[in-house]
């Protein structure tokens, strides 16, 4: 396997998205020897506007904030069908981060309104309708716990805070200051696991316990990377250019090239989602 090997780039800490037109492709996954085998790429957005931030309801549903007339609202996407909808109605600004609840079939994603306020929304999965699920509160991205609690960054001038956020009580907590934008749920375990920005500018990935609250250090995110996706609950995925690498907690402390897309003329893969029975990753990229 070939080490991995990154250009360092300029972190954004905002909606901005370095990439000119990112769409949102779907693969098979398959082990293979030294690696992981991706088939049958598929564009689920397949328009020219912004295209991002992918999650899996389900193993045959995915949720991407899509561009909608100019737009970004919640597509939501079948599998089975290779049909394409909207989930919200429409609202006065755009929505960001469409995540399902853990037990019900709402949805939640970050608003960012036109005057700049930005707040946590639920909608309505059967009536597209949004509620407010917290006040007072920037929130940037998240990732749910359960349906109570959630990782979330929020900002804070140029930087982010990680908080852990209670949308029954409506509190708050502070846990980290200048953290990174990726949190995900670790499969199968109580553990989450979020980034901090080291002295060197780069991203480490730590664990965070949920039933302790005891957070610890995993590894350094390659130069200029900002985003992974857990595909088990040992093994972290990462894009570069056209290339997948992969760190193993329970091998050598190392990343490694598993996979490439550059036959499908993919390039700038950025943030990825894992579908629940692992046969399914969703990948945001540009053509070539």
């Amino acid at each position: 396997m070939k080490k991995l090997q990154f250009l360092l780039i300029i972190f954004t800490l905002n909606f901005t998205f370095a990439q000119q037109n990112p769409e949102v492709y779907i693969l098979d996954v398959f082990p293979a020897y030294e690696g992981l085998q991706l088939l049958n790429l598929h564009n689920i957005a397949n328009d020219n506007g912004y295209d991002n931030q992918p999650s899996f309801a389900s193993d045959e549903i995915v949720y991407f904030a899509g561009n909608n007339k100019g737009q970004t609202d919640i597509a939501t996407y079948n599998l089975n069908t290779k049909s394409k909808k909207w989930l919200n109605q429409k609202t006065p600004g755009s929505e960001y981060s469409p995540q399902k609840f853990p037990t019900t079939n709402n949805v939640a994603a970050v608003r960012l309104d036109k005057d700049g306020l930005q707040r946590l929304y639920t909608y309505n999965s059967k009536t597209g309708i949004a509620t407010k699920a917290i006040e007072n509160i920037q929130v940037a991205y998240f990732a749910f716990y359960n349906d109570e609690k959630m990782l979330a960054t929020v900002l804070d001038g140029e930087k982010m805070d990680l908080v852990l956020l209670n949308l029954s009580s409506k509190t708050t907590d502070t846990l980290f200051y200048n953290a990174g934008r990726s949190l995900q749920k670790v499969p199968k375990t109580n553990a989450m696991s979020y980034t901090l920005v080291n002295e060197a500018g780069n991203l480490d990935l730590y664990l965070l316990e949920m039933e302790t609250s005891e957070s610890f250090f995993i590894t350094e995110l390659p130069i200029g990377i900002q985003d992974y996706v857990w595909i088990n609950d040992t093994q972290i995925l990462v894009g570069s250019g056209s290339k997948l690498y992969l760190y193993d907690t329970l091998g050598m402390s190392e990343w490694n090239r598993v996979a490439s897309l550059e036959e499908y003329g993919i390039k700038n893969i950025s943030r990825m989602a894992i579908s629940p029975n692992g046969k399914k990753l969703a990948v945001v990229a540009e053509k070539r």
